[in-house]
């Protein structure tokens, strides 16, 4: 989309300079990623980014209206964890790159979440991408490394010891994410520790580390507390439910109340218009929608073809939205001639003392198949997978 950049990157790829750029990632951590690197970053024009921005900044102006009471009804009971907070320390938006019916470029709300993507991790990946491809440097992220990490122990740290803060995961070891906490430890000098591994005495929790015991008073919590019910014989010391002696980076309830459950709720031209199920109107057509369920995680359970005899053996209805198809453009060039498309996710987050969050990083996506998801495209594809997104600076 900025053809200056695309042409230039392009003509200067090679596949030793993509097998360096996962050297790189590699080197720097210490492991390789769990998930397919893509060949190229996606160049995003200045208009681009202002749509973006100011559909964001609508959907803030939005949920912040919201009343907790209408919030708190997007929580299943068996997920409620106490001493709830007033917002949420992270905040992630989802947009689709589409084309429209005039046939503009523009992007159409997916999702959005109050959970901790790939924050540490994204970083990492522009600056490798700039290191390889040297004229990146001209339109990367604004904001400094310093400032990124201070913006990032201040949220995630606070006031505390490092040592008694901790990456909460479940077997960290196998999530395909492992390198962007392998990335956040070295930031800010935190361990990652498996739920498994957390031992409780009365309202306070510990980890073990060199033999000792260390209290734990502050989580940045990776768990995605709905997903255990469906781990197998897990056994721990210490449930969510419990009224403990620790600071929640972020609640584990907004991963619920900042979900799919807020698309019937907003609107925006660059919001798609959506339906909870139970509530999805007659004179609508289901064959202009998708299906989705309200707690899933990485595109589980996603119908890109809904029909009524599907939607009629749902039996809770409530925890599923129609949310109206758009028109992802493939508009990424690769050195084929082919093209790919793409998604783009803004990475905020959302200081205690500050009226709005804060924009750090974006995290990019790109396709070649229906779904923004690599494991739908062919093994031999390219310009897939993650990706980061570098603007136009005029």
């Amino acid at each position: 989309m900025i053809p200056k950049y695309r042409k230039q990157f392009n003509q200067d790829f090679s596949q030793e300079k993509y097998s360096l750029l996962k050297e790189y990632l590699k080197q720097k951590s210490g492991l390789e990623p769990g998930f397919r690197i893509s060949e190229s970053p996606i160049f995003l024009t200045k208009d681009f980014e202002a749509k973006l921005i100011s559909a964001s900044e609508s959907i803030i102006d939005q949920i912040k209206t919201l009343s907790p009471d209408l919030l708190q009804k997007a929580i299943p009971d068996n997920c409620r964890v106490p001493n709830d907070t007033n917002k949420p320390h992270f905040f992630t938006i989802d947009f689709g790159i589409c084309k429209n019916d005039n046939g503009d470029i523009e992007p159409q709300l997916i999702e959005l979440q109050a959970f901790p993507s790939l924050y540490a991790f994204q970083k990492i990946f522009e600056e490798s991408f700039c290191e390889i491809y040297p004229f990146l440097s001209e339109i990367r992220n604004n904001m400094s490394q310093e400032d990124f990490k201070n913006h990032l122990k201040d949220l995630i740290i606070g006031d505390e010891n490092p040592e008694n803060v901790i990456l909460l995961e479940i077997y960290p070891e196998k999530q395909k994410t492992q390198i962007d906490f392998i990335f956040t430890e070295k930031l800010l000098g935190i361990k990652t520790v498996c739920l498994t591994k957390i031992k409780k005495n009365g309202k306070k929790l510990y980890y073990e580390y060199d033999g000792n015991l260390i209290e734990i008073k502050r989580i940045y919590n990776r768990v995605i507390f709905d997903e255990l019910d469906r781990i197998a014989d897990l056994k721990t010391e210490f449930d969510f439910r419990e009224d403990v002696d620790v600071k929640w980076i972020t609640h584990p309830n907004w991963f619920f109340k900042i979900s799919k459950f807020l698309l019937p709720l907003l609107e925006h031209q660059f919001v798609p218009k959506s339906y909870f199920l139970h509530q999805f109107p007659d004179d609508e057509n289901l064959e202009n929608f998708v299906l989705k369920p309200l707690f899933s995680f990485a595109g589980n359970g996603v119908n890109l073809s809904p029909t009524k005899e599907i939607t009629d053996t749902i039996e809770d209805k409530e925890n599923y939205i129609l949310q109206r198809k758009v028109n992802y453009e493939p508009v990424f060039e690769d050195i084929n001639g082919d093209f790919s498309k793409g998604e783009i996710r803004l990475l905020y987050i959302w200081h205690e003392n500050d009226e709005r969050p804060t924009l750090l990083e974006n995290l990019a996506r790109m396709t070649k198949a229906d779904m923004v998801n690599v494991d739908f495209n062919k093994k031999d594809a390219i310009w897939i997978g993650s990706s980061n997104a570098f603007f136009a600076q005029e």
